[in-house]
């Protein structure tokens, strides 16, 4: 039997995950079909229950379901009950088990991709949805010196820095999105993302950055944000989304199989993908 599982979301059309989870099943050698399933919100409980049937491996989650989702699933995993979060869902015998692999990989991404150890450095975070809390939780675990959120909305950021920081970690909500004294600036926004509604945003401006300061946007598509642009014009290291993809995919597929991620075939995909200009 044919298994199934897919990325569950609203929009998915920019998503590239079917492309390197399809490439990752395919190398392995398991017969298993990724599909993008995009699920409004009133859809979304339907869409949760259909995973329990056994043809499903489970599904990723993304914007905007990833607190949502939560209330819709047996029993939460990993990180995924301290962050309020989960971006995995993997289905065994009827029960759907909740995992968040956003932070764990991002935290990969950076040391793999753009040699970052993030022990002991000052990380600004632009954002404090799904992703954010993921990222916030993994960075504390990681032992940052120090981590700042800023959110459009004040609240949230607050909330957010103090759930962390009753985890143990150094966190605080700022007012401004200034980028001086960090040693990391993230965009956890889906500002400048294509198919977002806000794909001309940058989000803070460099001007004022640390010279040696990393600029990550998790936003893969477009491959250059103006995040990333305004980044680099200042004079700024980079780092865009797909590693971070790439990893936390790579976690969730291990999730799925136990089956060890074949990360380069992933990668190739990808990048594959986006020199074709390839959507799903």
């Amino acid at each position: 039997m044919t298994r199934l599982a897919g990325i569950i979301g609203h929009p998915v059309a920019h998503t590239l995950s079917p492309v390197i989870q399809g490439a990752a099943f395919a190398q392995c050698g398991l017969d298993v079909r990724y599909e993008a399933w995009d699920t409004t919100p009133e859809a979304l409980a339907g869409r949760v229950v259909s995973l329990r049937d056994p043809k499903h491996l489970g599904a990723n989650v993304t914007i905007p379901h990833k607190e949502s989702v939560i209330r819709l699933l047996d029993e939460l995993g990993g990180q995924s009950a301290r962050v309020g979060a989960v971006n995995t869902i993997v289905s065994q015998s009827g029960r759907l088990y909740g995992f968040n692999t956003d932070g764990t990989g991002f935290v990969a991404a950076l040391k793999n991709e753009a040699q970052f150890e993030v022990a002991g450095k000052a990380v600004l975070l632009l954002g404090a949805g799904g992703a954010g809390r993921g990222i916030a939780y993994a960075l504390a675990e990681a032992r940052a010196g120090s981590i700042a959120i800023w959110n459009r909305t004040p609240e949230r950021a607050a909330r957010l820095a103090a759930d962390v920081g009753r985890a143990g970690g150094a966190v605080r909500a700022v007012p401004g999105t200034e980028t001086a004294g960090f040693d990391c600036i993230v965009n956890c926004t889906s500002m400048g993302m294509d198919g977002g509604g806000a794909e001309a945003g940058a989000a803070c401006d460099f001007s004022d950055a640390r010279p040696a300061a990393l600029a990550v946007d998790i936003v893969y598509r477009p491959e250059e944000t103006p995040f990333l642009r305004a980044a680099r014009a200042a004079g700024l290291a980079t780092l865009g989304g797909l590693p971070m993809l790439i990893y936390q995919g790579a976690l969730a597929f291990e999730l799925w199989t136990g089956v060890r991620a074949p990360v380069e075939a992933m990668f190739e995909a990808a990048r594959a993908a986006l020199a074709g200009g390839q959507r799903r």
